[in-house]
């Protein structure tokens, strides 16, 4: 069974950094494709970054592209999500996600990492 957990959000100011880390359980991780999403309050759910299973493709959402990277370490199953320069606006619930690679959407997600950034 999938398990994904995010840690490293927090409150930190405009300009600031922060790395989320996702930790996945499960035997499949090397093959599926990861991403990290957000949810703003009294906002849907909206795509941040991807990444495929052997981290040769990575996408960003336009509003993030030069400040956030998104990474992933296979032999430690875990994929992460280096945010610098953070905006007010960034501020949101961030969730990791597993996509398999015959799925054209992502279906398992982890519970959430609050990041509230001041301005």
């Amino acid at each position: 069974q999938v398990q994904l957990v995010e840690s490293g959000g927090g409150l930190v100011q405009a300009g600031d950094s922060l790395r989320l880390s996702c930790a996945f359980s499960g035997r499949t991780f090397n093959w599926l494709a990861m991403g990290w999403f957000r949810q703003a309050p009294g906002k849907e759910r909206e795509f941040v970054a991807t990444i495929t299973s052997n981290g040769g493709s990575i996408y960003y959402t336009d509003s993030v592209k030069g400040r956030f990277t998104i990474s992933r370490d296979n032999a430690k199953n875990m994929v992460y999500l280096q945010m610098n320069s953070l905006k007010p606006e960034d501020t949101a619930v961030y969730y990791c996600a597993a996509r398999r690679p015959v799925d054209s959407e992502f279906s398992s997600w982890g519970q959430g990492t609050q990041v509230t950034v001041s301005s």
